[in-house]
């Protein structure tokens, strides 16, 4: 019966356990954050929704580290920046002798919103804030998810793999295009920028691989094989692929190869050296390469569909062994 189900949806049997995720708390997690109004950073919006998800991940289980700093932005102007980092440790010693020196899984999204709508086709629409439901709330969601998994496996000693989840900062703040002043290098994601910069001259605990999730929950995405990932993670990216294959999604997590995009990952292998790889969605059907409503006023959560972000946390849960 089962193998008949599967041939009539046209999808492949599952052949490996399909990991433990809830959409339907996943989206709930997306609606707390766009309660709070655009996370745009420094706003009264973002600083609420930095304190909510530092009680969320410590409620999870995690130990929680608030990294702050400053970066230049695309005019050189000092931006604070609050990253937050939750830590899942799990009690390893007498399993296999390393305890909590095992290499760590990091997993990343951006909770910031961008302070422009600038790809409004009305030139006044584009002073408004983006609010951000996909494009930062979707991939905050799912790892909020994910983190509350963690912490159900940690209460019954299932979970052996020590994990971080980063919510990087001023991902969005890149220059906006009705600047038309001379501007700054490496302009977005500053929060990975400081976060990979430190780790860079630090002694922190060593990363076997990351991801990172940005733009994860339009009903029609489709994530490409992005070629940063590509080029420095791409043992890490065909295992990710090969799993969605497995778990029945390989018509989204396609086998086509998309453009470099510069994500928080890139920072995290370019400057961290940690292999990173990106699932973003990349709509080739558009100019930008992303959805139309793109850094819109759009972005709200019309365009949040449960099946996708069900499909990416499985994928990501799958990774957590």
């Amino acid at each position: 019966m089962a193998c008949l189900l599967s041939a009539c949806s046209g999808k492949k049997p599952v052949t490996i356990e399909r990991p433990s995720f809830s959409a339907d708390s996943a989206y709930a997690y997306i609606e707390r954050q766009m309660a709070f109004g655009p996370r745009v950073p420094n706003g009264a919006a973002h600083m609420q929704c930095a304190v909510w998800l530092i009680e969320q991940l410590r409620a999870f289980g995690a130990e929680v580290e608030l990294q702050k700093g400053f970066m230049p932005d695309y005019k050189g102007d000092n931006q604070q920046i609050y990253n937050i980092i939750g830590h899942f440790s799990p009690s390893l010693e007498g399993r296999d002798g390393e305890g909590l020196s095992r290499p760590r899984i990091l997993l990343g999204a951006h909770y910031d919103t961008r302070p422009w709508c600038d790809e409004e086709d009305d030139y006044a629409d584009r002073f408004y804030n983006v609010p951000g439901a996909n494009d930062g709330a979707s991939g905050v969601g799912v790892l909020l998810e994910v983190a509350r998994q963690i912490g159900i496996r940690m209460a019954d000693s299932t979970f052996t793999t020590p994990v971080d989840i980063i919510f990087f900062d001023c991902e969005d703040m890149g220059t906006p295009r009705t600047y038309t002043g001379t501007e700054r290098e490496d302009t977005w994601c500053l929060g990975s920028q400081l976060w990979a910069t430190n780790y860079a001259k630090s002694s922190n605990p060593q990363y076997r691989f990351g991801i990172v999730l940005d733009m994860v929950g339009a009903p029609d995405a489709t994530f490409p094989r992005e070629m940063y990932s590509t080029q420095y993670a791409g043992n890490y990216q065909q295992q990710i692929w090969h799993s969605a294959e497995q778990l029945g999604y390989g018509a989204i997590f396609t086998n086509q190869q998309s453009y470099p995009i510069t994500d928080d990952h890139y920072y995290v292998n370019y400057i961290a050296g940690i292999p990173c790889v990106d699932i973003i969605h990349y709509d080739i059907r558009n100019a930008t390469g992303f959805p139309h409503w793109w850094h819109t006023r759009n972005d709200n959560l019309d365009n949040i569909a449960k099946p996708t972000l069900q499909a990416v946390g499985e994928v990501v849960m799958s990774q957590i062994k």
